[in-house]
């Protein structure tokens, strides 16, 4: 009974530091000196790492509780889905770019760490003979030195890190052929419906017969190289619609990495971004807000740097917790595409998505002459938001989802995460949209409680 009323306020406790902010020292300060600290816990004072366990052990049930609030949001009708903004924003992992390093340079380290294994073997082998010849054979022993074993387990982890590199590329590598596989099948099948002339049919059969040759070696490949690594086989099933978009390490057509292509010893999840004109080791955090009272209606978590691969899992996030698509949604350039735009059109949401960046705080240059006929979707998209509705509707985007990021970052402190790993980071992030959103509820219910009330 101690232990379930001690996580019971560990989950009080971290749901207000997360909510509130601030330091990790005012952190453990608060349950001592704060009177409404105290009445959370219960009058004890969980430390740093019981309030940890408890939230490595219940991410996914912090996953939960973001739907539960959003419902309670919706509920006291805070949540029209009108005009829902969607924005990512890229966030520091746990981890430093300074210890990522490039399969060219892997592959150069352990060469040198072998030869320098290798000469500090035969050096221990001559100090031994020595040692023998003076003391005796077997007379005096000693474990091996520490300068050989500092380079035995930093070749263990450049090697793991490297074999563990190899395989995600083949198993991208493996995703790749089986999509192509799958696309020449299908063509190879419409030639046949459509009664196509022989020659044509024999040559996409020829295709399709080839394509799913490669395929079969790719996958065949990836297997063999995840096993090399020691990991799981991989998952080479097409990801399904609402998963977050993975990672695109570059490679070579046969599936090996390039010579640039990195990996991080810290948080191997974790990739290097462009953030704010630098670079940073963290993760593509995506937000979707609506526009009534800036609550968060769905949230993901990625390793992929882009946000134009992020618009269908998260029209499937948006369905999945609020329970609807939105009417109106806007995006910036990070989003432009003619297949989401084409895909937004298809599911009946009226987009607005910039197709080329302009100056912060700019407005787009104005429509001038009529619309071509063979203009092109981007040419469309174009004119729909320098229309003075458009431009409007575009201009609401700035006041819905860019103070939301404001928020969470600067009011509360998130510059960086505390887990490691996309799974545990996905479910951080959860937790930091589900407290964001019970702040805007509290709020809002004070305002309504205080409006209620009589004025006397």
């Amino acid at each position: 009974m101690r232990q379930l009323r001690l996580d019971n306020h560990s989950a009080r406790h971290l749901t207000a530091r997360i909510c509130i902010g601030g330091s990790g020292s005012d952190f453990l300060r608060r349950p001592y000196e704060d009177l409404a600290f105290r009445v959370l816990t219960g009058n004890q004072q969980p430390d740093h790492s019981r309030i940890s366990e408890f939230r490595r052990r219940n991410l996914d049930a912090l996953k939960e509780l973001f739907v539960q609030i959003l419902r309670l949001c919706q509920k006291a009708g805070m949540v029209s889905l009108g005009h829902v903004a969607l924005d990512g924003t890229k966030v520091q992992a746990n981890a430093s770019k300074r210890k990522a390093m490039s399969h060219e340079r892997m592959l150069r380290a352990e060469k040198e760490l072998e030869k320098e294994i290798n000469a500090l073997m035969r050096r221990a082998e001559i100090l031994d003979a020595q040692e023998d010849k003076r003391y005796g054979k077997g007379k005096l022993g000693s474990e091996l030195p520490d300068e050989l074993r500092r380079r035995q387990d930093r070749l263990a982890r450049i090697r793991q890190a490297r074999k563990e590199m190899e395989a995600e590329t083949a198993a991208a590598a493996a995703r790749q052929r089986q999509q192509d596989a799958e696309e020449a099948r299908a063509k190879a099948s419409a030639a046949r419906e459509s009664d196509a002339v022989a020659a044509e049919q024999s040559e996409l059969s020829q295709k399709a017969e080839a394509a799913a040759a490669k395929a079969n070696a790719a996958r065949e490949k990836a297997i063999e190289a995840a096993e090399n690594a020691g990991l799981e086989p991989p998952d080479l099933e097409p990801r399904a619609f609402d998963a977050m978009p993975r990672r695109g390490l570059a490679r070579r057509t046969d599936g090996t990495p390039t010579k640039k292509t990195q990996r991080n010893f810290t948080d191997a999840d974790s990739h290097l971004m462009q953030s704010g004109g630098s670079y940073l080791q963290g993760y593509n955090c995506q937000l979707a807000v609506d526009s009534g009272h800036q609550v968060i209606v769905a949230v993901g978590v990625s390793n992929q740097p882009p946000d134009v691969e992020h618009l269908e899992p998260m029209l499937q996030r948006i369905a999945t917790s609020a329970g609807a698509l939105p009417e109106v949604m806007t995006l910036d350039a990070g989003y432009w595409s003619e297949d989401n735009a084409g895909r937004c059109e298809n599911l009946g949401i009226d987009a607005y998505i910039a197709t080329g960046r302009l100056p912060h705080g700019q407005p787009p240059p104005p429509q001038r002459g009529p619309l071509p006929r063979d203009a092109d979707a981007k040419t469309r998209m174009a004119r729909k938001l320098r229309s003075k509705k458009g431009s409007a509707i575009y201009a609401q985007r700035k006041a819905i989802v860019e103070p939301v990021n404001g928020q969470i970052k600067e009011g509360r402190g998130l510059r960086r995460f505390l887990l490691r790993g996309l799974e545990k980071v996905d479910g951080e992030w959860h937790l930091i949209a589900a407290t964001h959103n019970l702040l805007k509820l509290f709020r809002y219910r004070r305002t309504q409680q205080a409006l209620a009330a009589p004025t006397g």
